[in-house]
């Protein structure tokens, strides 16, 4: 595949350090696409708010991710970000803001990731009203899905697309829904739209079982993993730290150790995007030699980690693979 000046760029001047590793990460994905593996990648903190679905989007369409875990943030700010996008206020001096500012942030209904503010009414309420009449819809009926298939139900109902407010090439969600890529969200209750199916339930207008829980994604991802971890395997790419990453990478040892089934292929391809720097009882920093005592690398397990900025590190290495 002929690499574009993007792919060039970073094969020229990435030679050394986290640099070098980004390329080497790069290209261990890409042949481990090449011969045949499929990949899990998974997304921690605000990747969403990041606007990553510029580049993660066209990954999922051209068949480069299998699988996706990411935490319920990132579910359903992909959303927030298509339906309300213009209404986002960017703060490029946060780190200089009292708690003044900061409180008159909240006064304005804007919570602040970082640099960026998502405007709670166009953004969380907006998709609160349509999503709700889904829950209750199921509810009613006593029916059970998962949180990611409830989002998908929404996006492919098409009822929200009058307030589309970017091109909807950059929403990873929207690839996702087409292709209705598995998605794994373990922890899915801390989110926004989280507690709001939970304060439903505190009213008494929802039973908590409509939602299905994290251990039933985890049988779910067993299942899966079996399914699709013949010859060259499963490879994990995992951006950030957090539950996103040790939550589905469990599911190996999980089922070779707890279950016994001693068949069960370690994960193939390894690559942490972290800021977490390598440090005393850290899990997002420990390295990825030290999963190979949990029975979740083996030792020959390509294994990379590029210590920087997921958001810089994580569209170079998507262009790689994209041939950008």
């Amino acid at each position: 595949m002929s690499k574009g000046p993007v792919s060039q760029f970073i094969q020229h001047h990435y030679r050394h350090f986290n640099a070098a590793a980004l390329v080497d990460a790069a290209k261990g994905y890409e042949q481990h696409l090449l011969e045949g593996g499929k990949m899990m990648v998974t997304l921690a903190g605000a990747m969403s708010t990041a606007e990553l679905g510029v580049s993660l989007a066209e990954m999922i369409r051209q068949g480069k991710v299998d699988i996706i875990s990411c935490t319920g943030a990132n579910l359903e700010e992909d959303i927030m970000n298509l339906v309300a996008h213009s209404h986002y206020k960017r703060v490029p001096n946060y780190r200089d803001l009292t708690p003044q500012q900061e409180w008159e942030l909240l006064e304005q209904g804007l919570n602040r990731v970082t640099d960026t503010c998502i405007p709670e009414e166009e953004a969380f309420r907006r998709i609160q009203h349509h999503i709700v009449k889904l829950w209750k819809s199921a509810n009613e009926k006593g029916e059970r899905y998962f949180p990611h298939e409830f989002m998908y139900t929404l996006l492919n109902s098409g009822v929200m697309k009058a307030d589309y407010e970017i091109d909807t090439k950059d929403s990873w969600m929207i690839a996702a829904a087409e292709r209705n890529l598995p998605i794994i969200v373990g922890g899915w209750e801390d989110s926004t739209m989280g507690n709001i199916f939970a304060s439903y339930v505190i009213k008494n207008e929802m039973n908590p079982t409509t939602m299905k829980s994290g251990i039933e994604y985890m049988v779910w991802l067993a299942d899966w993993y079996r399914n699709n971890s013949a010859g060259k395997g499963v490879g994990f790419f995992q951006i950030g730290g957090g539950i996103a990453g040790d939550f589905p990478i469990c599911v190996v040892p999980m089922m070779y150790q707890d279950l016994e089934w001693h068949d069960v292929p370690f994960w193939s391809y390894f690559c942490q995007v972290s800021d977490s720097t390598t440090s005393y009882g850290s899990y997002s920093g420990a390295v990825p030699n030290e999963k190979i005592t949990w029975g979740k690398l083996d030792i020959h397990t390509p294994k990379y980690i590029v210590e920087s900025d997921a958001t810089i590190v994580v569209p170079l290495i998507f262009a790689y693979i994209l041939g950008w």
